[in-house]
This record gives C-alpha cells, sequence and structure tokens, in this order.
C-alpha cells in the first residue's frame, strides 16, 4: 500500500473501523475459547497456555506479512534484541498473564470498559517520561471524564457480575497498566526500525513465554476440536492483522490521527460480548459508564481546533 492511500481520509476510517472491530471480537472470542477447550476456572495454567499459543502464532504471522512487504525476513541488530525482549516481556507477557486470567473472573463488558485504563495510564505516563508530550486541560478533562465510567463500571455491586474482584476486574486494570508501559516502551524501542518487524519479533516472544509457563505449571486443555483450533487461529489472525494494519496507519498518519479510534474498541467490545456471550449492558449504569469511558478516550486523543 503506498504512503499517500493510507493518508486517504475514507481509507483511515475504514482501516481504523476493522482494526476496533477485531480488537473487540476479542473480548468474547477468549471466553469461547475457555468453552472449547474445556478450560475450566482452576486450570490458569491452561489459560496461559491458550493465550501463549494464540501470540506465538501472532507473531509468526506477522513476520510472514512483513516477509512479504519486504521480500526478505529483518532480523533486528543485536543492540535491539534487549528493547524487543523487554517489550515481548511487559507489552505481551505481562499484559496478557493478567488479561486472560481475570476476563475469566468477570463478564467481557466490564473488561470492554476497563480497556479504556490504558488510554488515560499512556497519557499519564507520558507526561512524566517525554518532554514533548505534557498534560494540558483537555487531556486533564479526558482521563478525568474516563476514570468516572471506569470508577461506575467496577464499583457496581449490583449489576454486570457485581462489585470489584482483585482477580477479576483488579487484573484487567493491571493488564492495562502493562499494555500502557508497553506503548511507552515501543516508542522508544520502535525508534530506527520497523514497527511492523518489531511487533511480530515481540509477539512471538511473549508469547513463547506465555507457553512455557503454562507447561512449567501443567497447563491443559481437556477438549481439542476443530472450532476450537478455528477459533484459536481466528484469534491469532485478529492480533496479527490488526496490529500490522494499525502499525502501517501509525507510521504515514500523525498519531493523534489514529489513536482517537481507540475510543470505538469498548463499544466493540460490549457490543460483541452482548451479542455472544449473552451479556447485558441495558442499565443506566452501565450505559453511562460506556458513554463516559469512550468520551474519555475520545477527547484525551481528539486535536480540537483552535479559532
Amino acid at each position: 500500500m503506498e504512503k499517500n492511500f493510507l493518508q486517504r481520509g475514507p481509507i483511515i476510517i475504514l482501516l481504523a473501523l476493522f482494526c476496533t472491530v477485531l480488537w473487540g471480537t476479542a473480548y468474547p472470542a477468549v471466553k469461547i475459547g475457555y468453552e472449547l477447550f474445556a478450560i475450566d476456572s482452576a486450570n490458569d495454567f491452561g489459560k496461559l497456555l491458550f493465550a501463549g499459543l494464540r501470540f506465538t502464532l501472532a507473531g509468526l504471522m506477522t513476520l510472514a506479512v512483513s516477509v512479504i512487504l519486504q521480500k526478505k525476513l529483518v532480523i533486528p541488530q543485536r543492540q535491539h534484541w534487549r528493547g524487543i525482549a523487554l517489550l515481548g516481556l511487559v507489552q505481551t507477557t505481562g499484559q496478557y498473564i493478567f488479561f486472560y486470567l481475570g476476563l475469566s473472573n468477570t463478564t467481557g463488558v466490564k473488561g470492554s470498559i476497563l480497556y479504556a485504563l490504558a488510554t488515560f495510564f499512556v497519557v499519564i505516563f507520558a507526561h512524566f517520561l517525554f518532554p514533548d508530550d505534557k498534560m494540558n486541560l483537555q487531556k486533564i478533562l479526558g482521563c478525568c471524564i474516563g476514570f468516572v465510567g471506569v470508577l461506575l463500571i467496577t464499583f457496581d455491586g449490583t449489576g454486570l457480575g457485581g462489585g470489584f474482584a482483585f482477580t477479576g476486574e483488579g487484573f484487567i486494570m493491571l493488564s492495562t497498566l502493562s499494555s500502557a508501559l508497553g506503548a511507552l516502551i515501543s516508542r522508544s524501542v520502535a525508534q530506527g526500525q520497523d514497527p511492523v518487524v518489531v511487533t511480530g519479533y515481540q509477539l512471538t516472544g511473549g508469547g513463547l513465554i506465555l507457553i512455557f509457563i503454562g507447561l512449567i505449571g501443567h497447563g491443559h486443555f481437556d477438549s481439542i476440536t476443530a472450532p476450537g483450533i478455528l477459533l484459536l487461529l481466528y484469534m491469532a489472525f485478529l492480533s496479527a492483522a490488526a496490529f500490522t494494519v494499525w502499525t502501517m496507519l501509525l507510521k504515514y498518519n500523525p498519531a493523534s490521527k489514529i489513536a482517537v479510534y481507540n475510543f470505538l474498541i469498548p463499544i466493540f467490545g460490549t457490543t460483541f460480548s452482548v451479542m455472544f456471550l449473552n451479556e447485558s449492558i441495558f442499565n443506566l449504569r452501565s450505559l453511562l459508564a460506556l458513554i463516559l469511558a469512550c468520551a474519555g478516550i475520545y477527547i484525551v486523543n481528539k486535536e480540537f481546533k483552535r479559532q
């Protein structure tokens, strides 16, 4: 795809929708995967093995895309491997240990809305780490609105699974924290390198660590069926495709122009959770939480023109 093609407004919208729809399907897909592979609630290492297989396959798919685009396998230079390894450890291994364990103890709707925390953590941490990315009134307002939405959905003692559990909502929050740290690390690691290549290697490395942890903990699948394998391949594909397309959009467009579409992920995540998991969001508190979380992400990332 040529540079000017990826800078066209309609193309940006379509590709951003493509990525966010894929990421939105991940929430119900994880829970459906537990059912298809008969991974019970006590089989935590089986959940990590499931996650490891997904991201290792996703990393290999991403590297295959890189080979197709560049007509060769790019091997990072020796000085870059430490950064890629750190990125894989934080953004893949760390993030998805908490995500896969946490999502098994909360609803897909809650997990989707709590995703908003990753955006707000990035904004807050970037203020202290990068001189060119300081907080301003707009970002403070967006974070405050988003946090209110997260508090509404998290500390609800009556609906959507009821209240707060550290191994459920708490783990999802730790997952978003790892995601935010990974985003900041990737900003430095990807400098001077092909982001698609970096993504492929970090997904593969992080996924292999998850597989290793799952195996040493005697993680297992009580059922292996064709639908389960197809779902696993789909989940690997969605990660590889979404990361690759999103990275290419970021390569040729201002980050704020692309990041603003992150507000769609909680919307699609909750929608697909309602559709495929028969979860409910049709109460005032839940709808308000979703609206506030998405509005916060939008305000934080949107560049408003000043007259």
